[in-house]
């Protein structure tokens, strides 16, 4: 009896939720306020999950915090048991038939595996709509903000916004195979529009480094850009996730900070935002 007691205890979604809540903002503090609770509720929690569990799940260092070995094992577990709870819900509430989601994705991750993933949530909750936009990460966070979007995947500054999950994103400077471009003076640029990701810190950092440069190509299509490069016009700040084969990179120009891809939503209880923020961290983490 014991033993089926703790077990019950220890896939209480309540204790769940906060847990992965925890883990994903890095801090009692933000956690609390997430999950609109206070924190030493919060760090309760946390502790009869432990207490539950027979072992320590989260460590509290510099960086925040972070889930120990076993909490690690732990987190998949909990947004899987989160995730069928919140669809029982709403199948048993008839919520499903009514739901939309709105996800805003950046042109990088609106293709390949993020698709065909999303192609497989449809085909298990056909009753679901799922209403996708694609554009420049500016665009898809104002819409977020304005509540036009219940949940984005964006492109931030590093500590901009306080996201759901959050992922380093390094940049590297490109050119087309076999074009020496980082030899010209001024340097030939290939850019997102003015304010777009990247074009700042590109101009920023060749400003610093005394490198002359001139603006020879934009665009907001990132497959653009990369046929630009490739093609020999001019050569461009991007991040190295993004950048295949037949571009070089450039180690002699200076280095710039990394981004962030981080993942913002509304309202974390609304039936399958997890399981949607799982596919999306799925595809940032590969």
């Amino acid at each position: 009896m014991e033993s089926s007691e703790k077990s019950n205890r220890l896939f209480n979604t309540d204790l769940l939720r906060s847990f992965v809540a925890v883990i994903d903002a890095r801090s009692f503090t933000a956690a609390s306020r997430h999950l609109n609770s206070t924190q030493s509720t919060t760090s309760q929690k946390i502790m009869r999950l432990e207490e539950a569990a027979g072992v320590r799940l989260v460590d509290r260092g510099r960086d925040g915090i972070t889930p120990t070995e076993a909490g690690a094992r732990l987190l998949g577990y909990a947004r899987r048991i989160l995730a069928l709870n919140d669809e029982a819900a709403a199948v048993m509430s008839g919520a499903a038939r009514a739901i939309t989601l709105r996800l805003g994705l950046p042109e990088d991750f609106a293709s390949g595996r993020v698709t065909r993933a999303l192609a497989d949530f449809i085909r298990q909750h056909p009753n679901t709509k799922l209403e996708v936009t694609s554009g420049l990460s500016r665009d898809l966070n104002r819409a977020y903000l304005q509540g036009e979007l219940d949940l984005v995947l964006v492109k931030q500054h590093r500590g901009e916004a306080r996201g759901a999950m959050h992922w380093p994103e390094p940049l590297a400077w490109f050119q087309g195979a076999g074009h020496a471009l980082d030899e010209c003076d001024p340097l030939p640029l290939v850019a997102f529009p003015s304010n777009g990701l990247y074009r700042t810190q590109m101009t920023a950092a060749l400003d610093s480094a005394g490198r002359r440069w001139r603006l020879v190509y934009t665009s907001s299509s990132l497959a653009g850009l990369l046929s630009a490069i490739d093609a020999g016009l001019g050569i461009s700040l991007l991040p190295r996730r993004v950048v295949g084969l037949g571009l070089d990179e450039i180690p002699s120009l200076p280095n710039v900070d990394a981004m962030e891809i981080a993942i913002h939503q509304a309202d974390p209880n609304t039936p399958f935002v997890s399981e949607i923020v799982q596919i999306l961290a799925d595809a940032v983490g590969k």
